[in-house]
């Protein structure tokens, strides 16, 4: 595994699926991306089966991505919204993810509780606040390799010079990634990598159905940005074969329509791993 400094440093724009559960990014990292991004608005879709609120906790997000560092082998980008609070919140966060594994913790700036970034109605802290946050953030991780990414949410709010200007007094706290979140137009979006590009890797953030263009990898590394994330495409996928699944089930009575569209038993424990932990199991018999 290749640490995630290392592939910021070496990637034209790092390429990085969302992913929600262990089983989500087993997958990932077979279809071979270096890196996935544990999106907070897909756990609270897939875990609690509501929008991105500020209802996800804490602790729902480490058990999470404790899992899944447990279970494979990638960095792991993950979601920390406000920080769960104030400053002292965002201390324990940063020491909790770190210690489940976190390669980059992602903190933002709206108040608390949250909404999805692509959502109407937000608000901002002061960037005061933020600041207090992100140094914190950076006093409380034991080690340099794991980076702190800072995240405003003022376009929708200030505007965005005001964004640009906070993101601006972020990267002088000490941040290592910027997000400058939704984005509206290629114009904006230039605007923003012009502003920070070869200071400071800047993140993509790519909505399906939401506020930002959805470009490429290929495009958005041309205009600027260093990495960017599809956070919520796994489990609008997973919703979308989920709804033809049920419904040809409850209409038909059978899977049998499903066949092609489906792994089968031993395709499935392939993909887990059972052959290879009955292995496991037998040497201890």
């Amino acid at each position: 595994m290749k640490p995630l400094k290392t592939l910021l440093q070496t990637s034209a724009c790092l390429l990085v699926p969302g992913v929600y559960d262990s089983f989500s990014a087993l997958i990932a990292g077979q279809a071979g991306f270096q890196a996935a991004y544990l999106s907070g608005a897909s756990i609270a879709y897939t875990r609690l089966g509501k929008s991105d609120v500020g209802l996800t906790t804490y602790t729902e997000v480490e058990q999470t991505l404790s899992r899944i560092t447990d279970r494979v082998d990638l960095p792991i980008i993950v979601d920390g919204d406000t920080g769960f609070g104030n400053a002292l919140n965002v201390i324990r966060t940063v020491r909790g993810f770190e210690k489940a594994g976190a390669a980059m913790i992602q903190l933002e700036d709206q108040t608390f509780p949250k909404r999805c970034g692509h959502l109407a109605g937000k608000s901002v802290v002061p960037v005061a606040e933020m600041c207090g946050k992100l140094k914190a953030a950076l006093d409380a991780r034991r080690s340099d390799e794991t980076l702190i990414l800072a995240r405003t949410d003022a376009v929708a709010v200030e505007g965005l010079e005001a964004a640009l200007d906070r993101a601006e007094a972020y990267l002088e706290c000490g941040a290592d990634v910027l997000f400058v979140e939704a984005l509206r137009t290629d114009t904006q979006m230039r605007q923003a990598c012009d502003r920070f590009k070869g200071r400071v890797p800047l993140l993509a953030n790519m909505v399906e159905g939401g506020m930002t263009p959805i470009l490429s990898a290929s495009e958005l590394g041309d205009l600027g940005f260093g990495i960017v994330i599809f956070p919520g495409g796994a489990a609008r996928a997973v919703g979308h074969a989920l709804q033809s699944y049920y419904g040809q089930l409850h209409q038909h009575g059978s899977t049998a329509g499903s066949a092609n569209a489906m792994l089968n038993f031993d395709q499935l424990n392939d993909l887990i791993g059972t052959p290879q932990l009955l292995e496991t199991a037998l040497r201890y018999e």
